[in-house]
């Protein structure tokens, strides 16, 4: 069964960093892409940024450029999202997903993804 299992969610103070981790299982993620999505209350999730199957190519929304960094370990079949310089609206449940990909590219509308986490909770406040 395949099956994606976020961690690392919690509460950090404005300023701070959190490490989410995306581990897979039942499949390898060597040949599908990986997104990093959110969702505030009464918001529309929101596609964060995202890795391609090679690593090579990654896209990210402007709100988080210079402070999310998404990298990939092959070995341990696992996706991170690192967060740095947490803002409060970055507060929202954090889901990962993977589709595969004949192609070495990644997209953030979730539309194109068929695999999704349960999702893990991130709450920026003081």
């Amino acid at each position: 069964q395949l099956q994606l299992v976020e961690s690392g969610g919690g509460l950090v103070q404005p300023g701070g960093s959190l490490r989410l981790s995306c581990a897979a299982s039942g499949f390898t993620l060597d040949y599908y892409m990986i997104g990093w999505f959110r969702q505030a209350p009464g918001k529309e999730r929101e596609g964060v940024i995202c890795i391609s199957r090679s690593g090579g190519s990654t896209d990210y929304v402007d709100s988080v450029e210079g402070r999310f960094t998404i990298s990939r370990d092959t070995a341990k079949n696992t996706v991170y999202l690192q967060m740095d310089s947490l803002k409060p609206e970055d507060t929202a449940v954090y889901y990962c997903a993977a589709d595969k990909t004949a192609y070495d590219y990644c997209s953030r509308y979730p539309r194109q993804y068929a695999y999704w986490g349960q999702g893990t909770q991130v709450t920026v406040s003081s």
